[in-house]
């Protein structure tokens, strides 16, 4: 692998943005020049019938010859452009990008065999393997439509996007693999299939030796082994898109109501990931790129797959967990032996780390001088997890925060630009091409450090989602209405003194307790502080005196899990403390896990839903059936309940 002696030296944040923002079309067209097109662009964007605007409207393309073609025409062939890492099995490959290449070409070539042609959509239910990558590379080669779906999905939340994405071929595997067990895919496709009420015209399967496909299937749909798919298949070359065509479909995190799946097109989409590789991420061709994401959410399509690809970068796909596989050292290990330049994770996997190893002894004799910056988002970074990452290691600890509706960073500090000084909390600043304002209820702007909604102005840069697939009004009544003439992310935050952006968490977990308004996020801050707490949230539950009191699901630290009684009293006297007798918690508990999304995410509503005494809707992974079991068996005393 290519390694660089040092970072580009960085671009003055104040003049990218005041380029931006004077004369986003100019900007974002000397952007554009970064790409390969088959048709250079004349224009930069154009208004939508949607309430946005189409980036480079008469230009053509096609992304994979970007991500593929063009740097082994450009005599970079031997450069490794996938480095697979799986601690699941301890199977390590390294693909260079005439070999990527190669098999990319045969898979589409496949993909034609079975009738998929530029519009199509193919769902692709893989785990973290190659095969991942190089599918999505196909379709993307072919100017057909990917849709993936987390490997290991329920049936039912699964067999509603195979209805709403309506698949002409779905790639899957016989199984994924978790510390300790394996997931086999098959009959949750079969369940799905049989659900849903579209039928794809092929299937086809990857077989993994650790997990053997089911006897006894009943199967209705024409099966097809990869391998032996691709062996027989002619090389497919690149099919010329449009820039505005769609590249892909990805459905955002969710536990009830019919699938959102956001559309990302295929110029602006280009453009924006090799822009934020160079000026948000410092990453130029020949760095490495380690984003310990999964390729079913937007960090996998942004930055495990196109962006570094795009830039002519090495990208690490990891199969595997922060802890577990086998221990808390893995990330470190990974990103000692491969040189990683930036690492790209969640709060979350940091703080897994840390509860395991909290005085980092398995950093201890550690290489990480090429480690240049952590980038972390997809839940709020506390400020005592930032702390801690920064004491043990010296890269940069950046607090980003961007939505599968953005496809890339909206708020962060940066290592191709002005670098600014942390603050605990704050996401520091605006990526120049958005322009974050905060909100209040009469849809006009707070004062500085008032809370309020997320809102950014429109038009939105290149790389924004186009539109909610099969449901154009959604996209205006979900993201547009709110308030007209900005994109409304569905979360509170603030802006203070000097320009830093604060986001506070969705909008939807505000509480309303005895008339003062207050965010889970606020509250979540001061508990976080404790030492003894790994990770916590805060839902308002319903309350016959105050409409609403704030009750606290705690995961201690392994330190203070024997101490839960103590524990329990020391969050209440920290809130107190340092928000107020308001925020008086109408109950601790300590619990060992908490039920998130495949991204991270804490899911707030499934907690308030037991607390409330609701039937919870669990999310739709494997391991929360068995976290929501543990918490309705803790969660056993309702707060507050009316007089009778």
């Amino acid at each position: 692998m290519l390694e660089r002696d040092a970072a580009a030296p960085p671009v003055a944040y104040s003049a990218m943005v005041d380029d931006a923002n004077t004369d986003a079309g100019a900007f974002w067209s000397t952007a554009a020049q970064d790409i390969a097109w088959i048709d250079e662009p004349q224009r930069p964007y154009a208004e939508n019938q949607n309430g946005l605007v189409d980036w480079f409207p008469d230009a053509t393309l096609n992304t994979a010859y970007n991500a593929l073609d063009r740097h082994v025409d450009a005599g970079r062939g031997e450069t490794t452009a996938l480095a697979y890492v799986s601690a699941a099995t301890g199977q390590e490959y390294e693909y260079s990008y005439a070999e990527l290449l190669e098999l990319v070409s045969a898979a589409a070539g496949a993909l034609l065999g079975l009738g998929v042609g530029r519009g199509d959509r193919v769902l692709i239910y893989l785990p973290m393997i190659p095969e991942a990558v190089i599918a999505m590379l196909a379709c993307a080669r072919l100017g057909a439509v990917h849709a993936v779906v987390f490997g290991g999905f329920g049936s039912t939340e699964l067999a509603s996007r195979i209805d709403d994405a309506r698949p002409s071929v779905i790639v899957t595997a016989t199984g994924g693999l978790e510390p300790g067990r394996t997931v086999p895919y098959l009959p949750l496709l079969d369940a799905a299939l049989i659900e849903a009420k579209h039928r794809p015209g092929h299937v086809v399967v990857v077989d993994r030796p650790e997990i053997e496909a089911p006897v006894g299937r009943r199967i209705e749909w024409p099966e097809h082994g990869w391998t032996e798919l691709l062996s027989a298949a002619k090389p497919a070359g690149c099919v010329p898109v449009a820039a505005t065509d769609p590249l892909y479909i990805l459905y955002t995190s969710g536990t009830t109501g019919k699938p959102k799946g956001i559309v990302r097109d295929n110029g602006g989409h280009a453009v924006a990931m090799q822009w934020s590789m160079r000026y948000v991420y410092g990453i130029e061709a020949g760095d490495v790129v380690f984003a310990a994401s999964d390729i079913g959410w937007v960090v996998g399509h942004s930055y495990i797959v196109y962006a570094p690809l795009l830039t002519g970068a090495t990208t690490v796909l990891f199969e595997g967990k922060p802890v577990g596989t086998p221990d808390a050292g893995v990330f470190w290990d990974v990103i000692e032996r491969y040189g990683v330049n930036v690492l790209l994770t969640a709060p979350t996997a940091m703080r897994a780390i840390r509860r395991e190893d909290p005085d980092a002894d398995l950093l201890i004799g550690r290489d990480m001088h090429t480690l240049r910056g952590i980038f972390l988002a997809g839940e709020r970074l506390d400020p005592d997890t930032q702390r801690w990452l920064g004491e043990v290691q010296a890269a940069p600890v950046i607090n980003n925060w961007w939505q599968t509706e953005t496809g890339w960073p909206v708020v962060s500090n940066f290592l191709g630009l002005s670098y600014f000084r942390p603050k605990p909390g704050a996401s520091t600043k605006p990526v120049p091409g958005f322009i974050v304002e905060i909100l209040g209820r009469d849809r006009n702007p707070v004062e500085v450090g008032q809370e309020g909604a997320v809102c950014l102005q429109l038009p939105l840069p290149p790389g924004f989602m186009t539109q909610v697939w099969g449901d154009e009004d959604r996209l205006a009544k979900t993201y547009l209405n709110a308030y007209p003439g900005y994109y409304t992310s569905g979360d509170g935050g603030r802006v203070d003194e000097d320009g830093y952006v604060y986001i506070l968490g969705r909008t939807d977990d505000v509480m309303n307790v005895a008339g003062h308004r207050m965010s889970s996020g606020q509250i979540e801050a001061a508990i976080a502080e404790h030492p003894g707490v790994s990770e916590c949230a805060v839902v308002g539950v319903h309350d016959y005196l105050k409409g609403q009191r704030p009750y606290a699901i705690v995961v201690p630290e392994i330190d203070h899990v024997d101490r839960t009684v103590e524990l329990s009293s020391q969050i209440q006297d920290l809130v107190r403390r340092q928000i107020g007798p308001i925020a008086s918690l109408g109950g601790v508990e300590v619990v060992a896990a908490l039920p998130k999304t495949r991204s991270g995410k804490i899911v707030r509503s499934c907690l308030r839903q037991i607390l409330d005494g609701d039937e919870p809707d669990v999310p739709p992974t494997i391991e929360n059936i068995s976290v929501v079991d543990d918490l309705i068996r803790a969660l056993t005393k309702t707060p507050d309940s009316p007089p009778s």
